[in-house]
């Protein structure tokens, strides 16, 4: 009787590690779609192969929650293309908030005054590795370029 509790215990306890090292690798396989997500619906990178099933009423819900936290702001990280407060400072940052806005049409691109410099802030990211990848490409123009960590928006 010992052998067969034993035996049994051991079954369920092998499955319920089992479960949780697949929910672990979901888990995993999320945060690494989530960097990419930015901009994007999330059911739109699931691929062609993937179907997703669902009522109206959860779409709806998906809807309502991205539009009340889009207010909301996140602490990440962006980077500083520009900081001055010379003469011509106010129509170098217009140049440069215009230039970086069509290089890179998806990333928001944020000229400030605080007085007496103005700033040219680019992107909304959440992790430091997404902000490295534009930081590089940025890097080759501006060279003063600089990443830092400051309050972001909700990603839409």
């Amino acid at each position: 009787m010992k052998k067969i509790f034993l035996s049994i215990l051991l079954v369920l306890l092998s499955v319920a590690m089992g479960s949780a090292q697949e929910f672990r690798v979901d888990t995993m396989r999320v945060s690494r779609v989530d960097s990419t997500l930015l901009g994007r619906n999330v059911l739109s990178v699931l691929g062609s192969g993937v179907s997703v099933n669902q009522t109206p009423a959860m779409r709806s819900a998906l809807d309502r929650y991205v539009q009340n936290n889009a207010s909301k702001k996140l602490t990440g990280y962006r980077i500083r293309v520009y900081f001055e407060n010379g003469q011509n400072a106010r129509a170098r940052s217009e140049a440069i908030a215009r230039s970086v806005s069509n290089a890179y049409p998806g990333i928001g691109v944020y000229r400030t005054f605080e007085s007496p410099n103005f700033k040219v802030m680019v992107g909304d990211f959440r992790t430091k590795d997404e902000a490295l990848k534009v930081y590089q490409s940025l890097k080759a123009s501006y060279p003063t370029a600089l990443l830092l960590k400051d309050t972001i928006n909700y990603p839409r």
